[in-house]
């Protein structure tokens, strides 16, 4: 018989599932987010923890509730070929070209580059992340229990420095909220709400449901209803947690502006911020803390992304695959966090919405008898409006296009463009798949 959840236990993936989302990449994005939206940020963040905060624990919900095995089961609905691609390029962004470097840069970018000269060149970063990425790849190699000893007692420490650098801020802070800068004077909370994208929170989380649903059965729940319910409440509690320091954090970054003034990054405001309330000590420590967070997070991913690849290509080994996508993540790290932001921004830009429309069909399967047309009419309206919202984030413009979308669909200007077509795709879809059943029924009886 399937068990009820314990308190204790709820509290326990709720926490777990809180700290597999606030990672280090996730602590730059709201200080960047509130130094640019100054007196908008209260807005913008709202925007931010939709995207940031709802969608990813939404995601991990419609993943238990789906009931499939595992990301590429559940895509599949669409088309084999569809949850192959899709699979392989989230676990690309989740990995060796985003996520991964990120870790070496966001350790870099804190760690070391505020006790830099502005004259030090690339020579440091080329020579960090070369030993950031060796170190992640021989752990990766060889997986040690110091490495889990190190995640939780790390963990709890330096989520207590940052909440103590969060409240200082609130209570002490650094100066007045500032004008919000252009990106920030209009459509605030969309603006949030695209910023939010950047986290990858929402990608990961098809992954992440996978882990918790494991976590949750071995405790001998097993009824998907309660499966359902255990993975609902613990998601309020990570919901929560996150909301609260993104939001502090967001605080922090636009009260930093008139002191500290406006910095490239958010890593590089967490840092200036740490070092003005705590000096030099402070930000060593905090530094110290997000280089071995960081490194804790690459493992983490190495291990899961070369676990994938090795099952699609079981003739290169896995280790062969922790050492290949270790050293392709220290030349992409070399570009440097901003560039890197800059780069992933159009990818993310065209995989957000397939992934938000893929999350809203899974809660709608039912509803429509799971029909794959309906899925893939959705969907493939979506990465149309999508894929030219891509273009446009990487400086590739066809305004006869752009001027077209803005025109005639719906909150295209905020970045919701895909939704109107994203329905309109999956009515059509549901329309055909009716339409293919009829006459199948009346093929057959006149074959009768």
């Amino acid at each position: 018989m399937s068990q009820k959840a314990p308190v204790s236990f709820v509290v326990t993936i709720g926490f777990m599932l809180f700290a597999l989302f606030f990672g280090a990449g996730n602590l730059i994005f709201p200080p960047m987010l509130g130094q640019l939206a100054g007196t908008n940020v209260w807005i913008a963040n709202a925007g931010f923890l939709v995207t940031g905060v709802g969608l990813p624990l939404l995601a991990i919900t419609a993943f238990v509730f789906s009931g499939a095995d595992d990301l590429r089961s559940l895509a599949s609905r669409v088309h084999p070929v569809f949850g192959m691609v899709f699979t392989i390029v989230l676990y690309l962004a989740i990995g060796p070209f985003f996520a991964i470097p990120r870790s070496g840069n966001v350790s870099f970018d804190i760690g070391v580059k505020p006790f830099l000269s502005e004259q030090a060149g690339p020579a440091p970063l080329i020579l960090f992340t070369i030993l950031f990425f060796a170190i992640a790849c021989f752990l990766s190699l060889n997986p040690m229990k110091i490495i889990h000893v190190v995640g939780k007692i790390l963990t709890p420490i330096k989520l207590t420095f940052i909440g103590i650098i969060a409240i200082t801020a609130i209570i002490y802070p650094i100066g007045a909220l500032q004008a919000p800068q252009a990106d920030y004077t209009s459509h605030v909370f969309f603006k949030g709400f695209q910023e939010g994208y950047l986290t990858l929170d929402a990608l990961v989380a098809f992954v992440f449901g996978m882990i918790i649903v494991n976590a949750i059965k071995e405790k001998g729940i097993t009824a998907k209803k309660r499966v359902l319910a255990t993975c609902a409440k613990a998601t309020m509690i990570a919901g929560l947690l996150l909301a609260l320091f993104y939001t502090a954090l967001s605080f922090m970054g636009a009260s930093s502006v008139e002191k500290l003034g406006y910095l490239e990054n958010g890593a590089q405001v967490l840092a200036k911020v740490s070092n003005y309330y705590f000096g030099s000590y402070g930000a060593i420590l905090l530094g110290l803390m997000i280089t071995v967070a960081c490194l804790t997070t690459s493992v983490g991913l190495i291990t899961a992304c070369s676990t994938f690849f090795h099952s699609l290509f079981p003739k290169i080994s896995y280790k062969k695959f922790a050492v290949i996508l270790s050293v392709f993540s220290t030349l992409v790290a070399n570009i440097g966090l901003t560039q890197l932001i800059k780069v992933s921004v159009p990818v993310l830009m065209t995989m957000y919405p397939i992934a938000i429309s893929l999350l809203f069909l899974t809660f709608l399967h039912k509803a429509f008898n799971g029909r794959p047309e309906v899925y893939q009419g959705s969907l493939f309206f979506t990465f149309l409006i999508s894929l030219f919202d891509g273009l446009k984030a990487a400086g590739v413009e066809n305004s006869f296009v752009y001027h077209y979308f803005s025109q005639y669909l719906p909150l295209y200007d905020v970045g919701l463009g895909w939704l109107l077509p994203s329905i309109i795709g999956g009515v059509c879809g549901y329309m055909i798949s009716v339409f293919r059943k009829n006459m199948y029924h009346v093929q057959k009886q006149k074959e009768a």
